[in-house]
């Protein structure tokens, strides 16, 4: 009886130790990838504001601006565009938790007049073959050189002028009202973003 008993500690013991030693691990691990990490999330936005925004000679990066907006949670990052000093737009991180999976998470380029530029795909889990379309460029170029005052960015189907991707109209839904959000956001603010912070 006591053999089992003993067996029984150790065992316990050992779970323990185990336990306690991965658990260092992992965090030691983790505290090791944050910076890489972050470098990497920060690279992809710097990629993303080179693609999205009209040409540009500041660092956007530098002279975010966030605000706050009561359709999300988290406040809204807006990258203002200079060209020798002159405002040429902005980009803005428009998002909607309506995507057939979730979190789509887009970067929307607008020229000064509110026209969008480009819009760059951040986040989105959506079905493989079907809502992840909206990366290609078939998708995206109905967007272009549109302004969302005049161009309504719903699909088709709910009387709006974007032809929904085949098979992922929810998809299609969520990416407009992504563009919609960032389009308001970026009149909301447009003057404040026309000020160099420099």
């Amino acid at each position: 009886m006591s053999k089992k008993k003993d067996t029984f500690l150790n065992m316990v013991v050992s779970l323990f130790v185990i336990t306690i030693i991965a658990g260092f691990s992992l965090g030691f691990v983790n505290d090791l990838t944050i910076a890489p990490k972050a470098k990497a999330k920060l690279e992809k936005k710097v990629n993303a504001l080179k693609l999205v925004l009209p040409n540009f000679d500041n660092n956007p990066v530098d002279e975010i601006q966030l605000v706050a907006s009561e359709n999300i949670k988290d406040s809204v990052e807006l990258y203002p565009a200079f060209s020798k000093n002159e405002f040429a737009g902005a980009a803005v991180i428009g998002s909607s938790e309506k995507g057939f999976s979730g979190l789509i998470k887009l970067m929307i380029g607008f020229k000064e007049n509110g026209e969008i530029q480009s819009i760059a795909v951040l986040e989105q889990k959506e079905t493989p073959g079907l809502g992840t379309k909206m990366k290609d460029e078939k998708f995206l170029a109905q967007f272009r050189d549109k302004n969302p005052s005049t161009y309504n960015l719903k699909v088709k189907k709910d009387g709006g002028e974007v032809d929904a991707l085949t098979g992922a109209t929810i998809s299609s839904r969520a990416f407009g009202e992504a563009t919609q959000m960032a389009f308001d956001e970026f009149m909301k603010n447009k003057e404040n973003l026309k000020t160099p912070k420099n």
